[in-house]
């Protein structure tokens, strides 16, 4: 642990906290659990739009241009409150703390394994700027936390950090070693997570189908373990699994959720490239053949899923051919919709050194033709469901008189605003799709 200070301006006692969540849904499960032990402990949590004492973001390594994105909630919250205490948390305070430090208002910057510790830091405040980084190899516990969304579905991390070492990626560098929560623990959050009337639940990881590894490397359990003992529970709820990587995504996980009647049929599962070439620079742990059999084994089994991919483009090396080479492997692809990832540099990453990297303008191209296929493919999507019914789960935002929600296969369905519906599963019949894609 390395601590630095320098002497500031001393601020007042902070009794209100504003939170602004940058990234994945295990940013958002980790930012609600922080915020609720704050609120029990007799802070004021409010919305980061409104006035408060101290904001914390919650920062992301993944997103690009993460370091401006930052910097303009540190201008938005010091518009607010100039005097604010100004706190970054999360991956990006990890990999870049002195960096995140030398913002102007910036107080207080918290690695992976101090974030957790933000309420003593609150209540204990010496008026100095702190840095508190650590060896990410010092990082070995599992902290578990869950957030709720608008009442109706909530996040669940069962798993954080992880042992793959994509070319790429800078997470094994934010969040450590993988490992997870027990079964009985999960158990116990979903229990909790039950009694306060919520109906869906996505399970949620860094590298979520490695579930089972601990801290201290025995491996007594696994994901398909896991889905099976949640399976069995006797409550009112669905479970959605988030993002899973292709190779860990079993056929028998795959056949044991077409068979179970709380796991719904919707599935996310990173892509990166469809180029065997630019996988293996990627380092990768699959090849296309392997990720197009997965497909295929949902579609078999599961005709209605929903199947979402992710894909990067821009990758160095990724000349006219490997690209059309992925593009036209996603063609032929049945799946439902992309998330597109324009490549960007990131420092301490074997990627950064490799050589034929591609212009921006091409990048930046490239990107706006897979999102045309993406529209494409979920318009086929959701045409193809055209006429079926849907037991919709139903959020409680009033969004401009209307009220939205999800299918358990990911169809987003509108309807007028009706509160009666608020958190309920309405079975729903898909007539026609509405002039902003939302079923109705």
């Amino acid at each position: 642990m390395s601590i630095s200070t320098v002497p500031i301006e001393s601020k007042k006692k902070i009794s209100s906290v504003a939170f602004h969540t940058l990234g994945c849904k295990l940013n958002f499960s980790e930012s609600s659990y922080i915020s609720k032990s704050l609120e029990e402990n007799d802070f004021k949590i409010v919305e980061f739009n409104e006035y408060a004492d101290a904001y914390v973001i919650n920062t992301c390594s993944v997103t690009e241009n993460a370091d401006n994105k930052f910097r303009y909630f540190v201008k938005q919250a010091l518009k607010i409150n100039p005097e604010a205490f100004i706190a970054a948390i999360g991956c990006y305070a990890q990999l870049k703390p002195k960096e995140l430090l030398s913002v102007d208002g910036v107080d207080l910057v918290l690695g992976a394994a101090d974030k957790f510790n933000l309420l003593d830091c609150l209540k204990n405040i010496d008026h100095s700027k702190k840095n508190h980084s650590c060896n990410i190899n010092e990082v070995n516990f599992f902290k578990e936390s869950y957030s709720l969304n608008h009442r109706t579905r909530a996040f669940l991390k069962v798993q954080d950090g992880c042992d793959y070492k994509c070319s790429f990626c800078t997470i094994p560098l934010a969040r450590g070693k993988s490992r997870s929560n027990t079964i009985s623990n999960v158990i116990d959050n979903v229990k909790k997570i039950a009694s306060q009337n919520i109906k869906e639940i996505v399970l949620t990881g860094i590298n979520l189908g490695d579930f089972g590894k601990t801290s201290n490397k025995t491996n007594n359990s696994n994901f398909l373990n896991l889905i099976k003992e949640l399976d069995l529970l006797d409550l009112d709820m669905r479970f959605r699994i988030s993002s899973i990587e292709p190779n860990l995504l079993s056929d028998e996980i795959i056949e044991f959720v077409s068979t179970s009647k709380k796991f719904v049929h919707h599935f996310h599962i990173p892509l990166q490239s469809g180029s065997d070439t630019i996988l293996k620079l990627m380092r990768r742990r699959y090849d296309a053949n392997l990720y197009k059999s997965r497909i295929n084994k949902i579609n078999e089994l599961m005709p209605n899923a929903c199947i979402g991919v992710d894909v990067i483009v821009g990758f160095p090396g990724e000349d006219d051919d490997k690209f059309l080479e992925s593009m036209s492997f996603l063609e032929t692809l049945d799946i439902s919709y992309l998330h597109v990832f324009t490549y960007s540099e990131r420092d301490n990453t074997h990627a950064i050194t490799l050589p034929n990297i591609v212009k921006s303008n091409i990048r930046s191209k490239r990107s706006k033709l897979l999102r045309i296929l993406s529209s494409r493919k979920k318009v086929n999507f959701y045409k193809k469901h055209l006429g079926t019914r849907h037991n919709v789960l139903f959020e409680s935002e009033n969004k401009n008189g209307f009220i939205e929600g999800f299918s358990s296969n990911y169809l987003r369905f509108r309807r007028k605003w009706d509160s009666n519906l608020v958190g309920s599963v309405v079975k729903s019949k898909f007539t026609e799709i509405d002039s902003e894609g939302f079923a109705v």
